[in-house]
């Protein structure tokens, strides 16, 4: 029987459409899903902004849509027969949408969120195609939150970038993968969401520098970031961690770094970055271009005589996928600060089309709530000057996130899925 779902959809360059539709019947070899929640990306506005051009999307889209969002999390609904056994009704799912498939809407470059007519994050209910299941790419969650769910993705592309890194050994031409344990680590720009999760990893995880210097000329930034990893915590770790302003303090300009994270789109800080690399240092571009001829000037005497590296990635493989779910899950990372804003599936379409304008970390999407999108910075205020229907429950989140150190949890997102007032019509 066809089910009700809605979904955002995209037809084109900056048109999405929010969307009431039936999903057909599941094949035997196919899920039936319902995503409860969905992070913002800046992959996705890359995505919209491109439209039928990004190499990911299909041509027809103005004809077939595709639902957007892929840092989802949701539960098994309906097992087609081939996977009965292996997955089952109830159970908690993340997925991760790099198949490497060539038998996808767009052949190998087809992903969740990006090729598929109903398989994306910003849904009330989708169809689990069967290359996601045979890829082994549809992932049993079992946190304490939907929310960390959609954040294993994005920390699995973290996973994959350290993965990446390499060194070498004099007089050989073995590799040493990962960062240089005990060595000197910065992330340029690294104030951000994704730059929090590279935080969390290289202070709680397996791979953990000695040096770990944060340069970013946002102060709010470095500010919240502080808060969320303190020097002193770090440094119970072993990690002695830096927070710096390069417009105020260029002291890190004194060190030469074993490893080094290129966290925005700059060629400035590109041509940084390869002057302070240490011999044998490894500099991962994390940041994905827009700008098809982005490009910087890189001293390749030193790539000679000094043995720079330079990598890049671009998301992470079904075991990073894994790994990060596993880290995750254990509690051992706390994906919680990358959050700055929580909203229903009513605020998605103007956090996509207004991505760049809205300041914070990531913005999570309850796909089966009609909620505005919130600031959790906001909700002490806006439990008295916001919308009056909305201010109890304002007020009783705020409890909840102070108890919690000021971030988003798993008690407040139980709180929020519970509000009945709040659930869209279905």
């Amino acid at each position: 029987m066809p089910t009700d779902t809605i979904a955002l959809r995209m037809y084109g360059k900056m048109d999405l459409r929010l969307e009431r539709f039936l999903l057909p019947d599941i094949k035997e070899d196919e899920i039936l899903a319902e995503i409860i929640s969905d992070t913002s990306c800046p992959s996705t506005y890359k995505e919209i902004t491109q439209g039928a051009d990004h190499p990911r999307v299909p041509k027809d889209i103005d004809k077939n849509p595709v639902i957007v969002g892929h840092e989802m999390a949701g539960r098994i609904l309906n097992v087609g027969e081939k996977w009965k056994g292996k997955y089952e009704e109830g159970q908690r799912f993340t997925i991760q949408p790099a198949l490497l498939y060539e038998g996808g809407p767009v052949g190998i470059l087809s992903a969740p969120g990006y090729s598929y007519k109903y398989l994306g994050g910003l849904a009330t209910k989708v169809i689990i195609a069967r290359e996601v299941m045979e890829q082994n790419c549809l992932l049993i969650y079992e946190g304490d939150s939907f929310f960390k769910g959609s954040l294993v993705e994005p920390i699995s592309c973290i996973v994959g970038a350290v993965n990446a890194q390499y060194h070498t050994k004099e007089n050989s031409y073995d590799h040493i993968m990962g960062i240089k344990r005990g060595g000197k680590l910065a992330i340029l720009g690294g104030a951000g969401p994704m730059g929090l999760g590279f935080l969390d990893y290289f202070i709680n995880g397996p791979q953990r520098p000695s040096l770990l210097v944060i340069t970013d000329i946002d102060d709010e930034k470095l500010k919240r970031a502080k808060k969320a990893y303190p020097p002193e915590k770090a440094k119970e770790k072993g990690v002695d961690l830096r927070f710096i302003n390069p417009l105020k303090d260029q002291s890190y300009k004194n060190i030469k770094y074993d490893d080094i994270f290129v966290l925005y789109p700059s060629s400035n800080l590109v041509e940084e970055a390869d002057s302070l690399l240490d011999r044998d240092g490894c500099m991962n571009f994390f940041a994905g271009p827009t700008d098809h001829n982005f490009s910087a000037k890189i001293n390749f005497f030193k790539i000679h005589y000094d043995k720079h590296h330079i990598v890049a990635t671009s998301g992470g493989n079904a075991k990073d996928m894994w790994d990060a779910l596993e880290l995750v899950a254990k509690g051992i990372l706390n994906p919680s600060p990358m959050i700055t804003h929580i909203g229903g599936i009513n605020t998605a379409k103007e956090v996509l089309l207004n991505f760049p304008k809205i300041p914070g970390g990531k913005k999570l999407i309850y796909t089966h709530l009609n909620f505005p999108l919130t600031n959790i910075d906001d909700l002490e205020r806006l439990s008295y000057e916001g919308e009056e229907n909305f201010r109890p429950i304002y007020k009783d989140l705020w409890e909840i996130v102070k108890r919690n150190g000021g971030w988003w949890c798993a008690e407040a997102e139980e709180y929020l899925l519970n509000q009945e007032k709040l659930k869209i019509e279905l």
